[in-house]
């Protein structure tokens, strides 16, 4: 088995903190969450976390305006540089202080970082190689608070900066004569946007208290006028060469008289400004109008402000959850909609303006809405409490995963988005798995029920109960799906329960302490139970529930999982120590210490180091890999181990996070942070929580005084292998965590000679020799190349070539068409092969299909994903071609109804016409009469 699994993706959650962005053509929305960023494709609904990440949570981010770079800023100012194309980081920066805003000039050449009071424009970074990418141009110094947000003028001449101190400054991106800098105020609480109005220097302002100031300036962007430039240096000369003149002046004063006074007097009138500053007024505000937005009480706060110059739209959120879009600058109300219970942290709103962008931090929700069809387009949230278990379907399509929350979420592992949610039980969920079917979850919780859930339908089809209350934390279903297990925390028992019915079967008693893991085999109807009494039981579901055998440990258990082939059982002890047994002869075959392996980190209000430390050095979650030789653990720590059974050595560690914001990240004790008191980590600061209300009590400066800043503590809750064997997943406060294997940096060649070349694989192609091609590819092992051998044979030689392969390169094929298939456009091509070696080789295969089993998942894997998309799109045509069908009836209708019409208005005219001549040979009949 290969060990170069890499970071693949980052699911359960979608948004933390800090500032959504749009990216340039506005069909994405980039989110950070923790210390890294999600990018979240709105057309295609894919989602793709960068493999980027910054030491501490991510707080600000600036988006180039070609869309091909962005600067990330973390809660202590350090700075990466990303490239969004490449997703490689390019520079490091630090800025020192915590920085409030970034924000990139309109044009790409500039760029402004605001922190504490100050605005620093730095050059933005170029296709020119720099050693500092990051070069400092203008310090601008004007607000007496800390700054909260930035705003370009479209032609990247000025830019406004908000402050905390109630005023917004206006500043020059270059030394303009008429405008250096201009403060304009009108508010009376903080400044949370400031934005100019398209092709003008007139400014809106909005400040918390949901005041709304429109600004309007004297003049226009062309009539700014550059200033002079002069350095101290060529100051110093000037005067020292006036003094010269003067002296020079008055030498001839005394020896020309009143001539060389008056020829003085004209040499000093030409020494003045520079001719093109004369006659420039300077830059003039004036307060247009003040408008005020409707809140319903004083504690609803405006909290996020953005505007759309091309549409004139303004919106704006409140701690409520609401939003308003409001019509610049009339003020003009056009929707009002609450979107959520927690307070709007950012609004950002896409280029052309039909998109708004909501980022809600307190439930970790991330909306995005069109204002004119008044619909989401995007609607995502997390688990905002820690995520507890997940289980992979058995197809490796699906991920379900349970949170303390009280939700069980369903994750789509190739879009990586959530598309259900059930929120049924009311209290934290503690376990969750698929049937072998893969349309049911089931779930367990401290609510006292476990509840089975349809895919189908999406509804809670089955609850079940125990006779009295218990607290499940353990849950296991069998093979056939009809038996479904659950293990109590409080009452040291294991409740049995038909599916089917729903009707409680047996209640499995024995172990003296609390169950804290339960185990199907895969092959037999046998359960496995571990407890804290020391034992693992082994359950006869077959012969009246009664124990088969019971395993004696060295320590408490914590967890218990069989191997997929039901011919050995692992077990996870709380003195840090991995056993393996035969579940047949109740015999322990080997044993991995990995006590040491785990790396606890330190609390911050520990007094210890990580290493002195001795809780929590143990193993609570064990995976077996889908080919059953490798094993995956994990506990509360920042790590996962991996081990290969067979040698009982640790293969790797991955580290799953770096983010310092999360506690028990750090290992040395760090001596500045303590003081004679104890820890500065225990010293409440008293400012409450910033995100909260805002109380006008004596001695309060912001907040509630009863919330708490608590730091998460990081740990891995739950392990699983996929069952295609290509990927494995982590829940773990940072979220799911998905790592794949990473192809591309493996070259593992396979009975490898030194004629095997691609010159000399691609001459067999030139020959014909289409199998002899295929096996020096295959030897050679390089995916490119075997790929290129692979689409180079003709259609109809697939079955010939499929059928001269040698049976060692049959499961090598399989296994690299099975890949190919997921992403590849060929669908027939990649279907033929597979058919082939599945019909002329299966027997063989059959004989080994423990080791191939993964491989089929993987096929079937990719296989039901195309069904999915070309059924869609099926579908899709037949609505389209009946609509097409049906207006065209319409429209012969029509043509029918209209020519009916016209033929009724012909014979009408006829009949008119024919009325007419008779009318007119009665009147001369009667007129003969009367002559006559």
């Amino acid at each position: 088995m290969k060990f170069a699994y890499k970071f693949s993706n980052l699911l359960g959650a979608v948004y933390r903190h800090g500032n959504l962005s749009f990216s340039r053509d506005g069909n994405s929305v980039i989110s950070p969450v923790g210390n890294r960023i999600s990018v979240f494709d709105l057309k295609n609904n894919k989602s793709e976390t960068l493999p980027v990440s910054t030491n501490k949570n991510i707080t600000c981010v600036g988006l180039s305006p070609d869309g091909n770079l962005a600067i990330l800023v973390d809660e202590d100012g350090a700075a990466i540089l990303v490239s969004l194309v490449t997703r490689a980081v390019l520079y490091h920066h630090h800025f020192h202080k915590p920085v409030n805003s970034v924000s990139f000039s309109p044009d790409g050449r500039k760029f402004v970082v605001t922190k504490e009071n100050v605005a620093l424009m730095y050059n933005a970074p170029g296709k020119n190689r720099e050693f500092n990418a990051f070069a400092l141009d203008k310090s601008y110094y004007g607000p007496y608070d800390e700054t909260t947000c930035i705003d370009w003028t479209t032609d990247s001449k000025c830019f406004a900066v908000g402050s905390k101190d109630m005023t917004t400054w206006i500043f020059g991106a270059e030394r303009w004569a008429n405008l250096i800098y201009y403060s304009v105020g009108g508010h009376k609480d903080v400044i949370v946007g400031c934005f100019f109005e398209k092709d003008s220097l007139d400014l809106y302002t909005v400040s918390q208290d949901g005041a709304l100031c429109v600004w309007e300036s004297d003049t226009e962007l062309d009539e700014l006028r550059k200033g002079p430039k002069y350095s101290e240096r060529k100051k110093m000369a000037e005067e020292r060469k006036r003094r010269e003149e003067e002296e020079a002046e008055e030498d001839e004063i005394e020896e020309l008289g009143e001539d060389g006074q008056r020829r003085g007097e004209v040499i000093k009138g030409s020494a003045g400004a520079p001719e093109d500053v004369e006659g420039i007024k300077n830059v003039r505000y004036k307060q247009k109008s003040k408008h005020f937005f409707n809140k319903e009480d004083d504690f609803n706060n405006l909290t996020a402000a953005a505007f759309n110059k091309n549409t004139h739209i303004l919106v704006t959120g409140f701690a409520s959850g609401a939003f308003h879009l409001h019509e610049l600058p009339d003020f003009d109300l056009i929707h009002s909609l609450s979107i959520s219970d927690q307070r709007i942290s950012t609004i950002s709103v896409n280029p052309t303006g039909d998109w708004i962008g909501f980022g809600c931090s307190g439930r970790g929700q991330l909306l995005v809405w069109e204002w004119q069809s008044e619909s989401y387009v995007f609607k995502q949230q997390g688990h905002f409490n820690n995520m507890a278990s997940l289980a992979y379907s058995p197809d490796g399509q699906y991920l379900a995963t349970g949170g303390d929350d009280g939700k069980v979420k369903v994750w789509n592992t190739n879009s990586g988005l959530c598309f259900v949610t059930f929120t049924e039980h009311t209290s934290s969920v503690t376990n969750v798995t698929f049937t072998t079917s893969g349309f049911v979850v089931v779930s367990a919780s401290l609510d006292g029920t476990v509840r089975a859930y349809d895919l189908h339908r999406y509804r809670n089809f089955r609850t079940l109960t125990s006779p009295r209350l218990a607290q499940f934390s353990s849950l296991a279903v069998d093979v056939s799906g009809e038996l479904v297990c659950a293990g109590a925390q409080d009452s040291f028992e294991i409740f049995l329960w038909s599916m089917q019915t729903g009707r409680l079967l047996e209640v499995l008693s024995g172990h003296e302490g609390p169950v804290s893991c339960l185990c199907f085999s895969p092959v037999q109807s046998v359960l496995a139970s571990v407890s804290w009494d020391k034992t693992v039981r082994l359950w006869d579901m077959q012969d009246s529930w009664q124990t088969r055998e019971v395993l004696r440990l060295t320590s408490d258990g914590l967890v218990v999982t069989y191997r997929p082939d039901g011919q050995e059982l692992a077990v996870a002890t709380l003195d840090g120590e991995i056993t393996f047994w035969n579940p047949q002869t109740a015999a322990q075959t080997g044993s991995i210490v990995g006590r040491h392996d785990l790396q606890m980190g330190r609390k911050e209000t520990e007094k210890i180091t990580a290493k002195q430390s001795a809780k929590g050095k143990a193993f609570t979650s064990l995976c077996y890999s889908a080919d059953g030789e490798s094993m995956l653990a994990s506990g509360q720590s920042k790590f996962v181990c991996i081990y290969n059974i067979k040698e009982q050595i640790l293969m790797k560690k991955f580290e799953i996070s770096c983010n310092l914001s999360l506690d028990a990240m750090e290992e040395f004790l760090d001596r500045r942070k303590m003081t004679e008191f104890g820890s500065l980590a225990l010293v409440d600061e008293g400012a409450g929580d910033g995100d909260g209300v805002e109380l006008g009590l004596p001695g309060v400066r912001r907040g509630d005084m009863s919330s708490r800043h608590f730091k998460p503590e990081i740990r891995v809750s739950s392990l699983r292998f996929s069952p295609t064997g290509r990927s494995w997943a982590a829940a773990s406060t940072e979220g799911l965590l998905i790592y794949s294997l990473d192809t591309s940096l493996i070259f593992d060649p396979y009975d490898l000679d030194m004629d095997i070349t691609p010159v000399s694989i691609r001459c067999q192609l030139k020959k014909k020799e289409w199998t002899s091609a295929i096996v020096l590819a295959f030897r050679l092992n390089e995916t490119s190349l075997i790929r290129e051998v692979l689409e180079a044979v003709p259609h109809d030689q697939v079955a010939v070539v499929s059928s001269s392969l040698p049976d060692v390169y049959v499961e090598k094929l399989l296994d690299f068409v099975a890949s190919s298939l997921e992403n590849s456009r060929h669908l027939q091509f990649y279907l033929t092969w597979a058919q082939n070696l599945l019909t002329l080789h299966g027997q063989k295969l059959k004989n080994r299909s423990g080791a191939i089993l993964p491989t089929v998942q993987q096929l079937l894997k990719s296989i039901q994903r195309h069904h999915d998309d070309l059924s869609k799109l099926c579908d899709w045509n037949i609505y389209t071609i009946c609509y097409i069908k049906a207006l065209s009836k319409q429209r012969g209708m029509k043509r029918m109804v209209a020519d009916s019409l016209s033929e009724q208005e012909e014979e009408e005219e006829r009949g008119s016409v024919l009325m007419g001549s008779e009318d007119e040979e009665e009147d001369m009949m009667s007129e003969a009469l009367i002559v006559n």
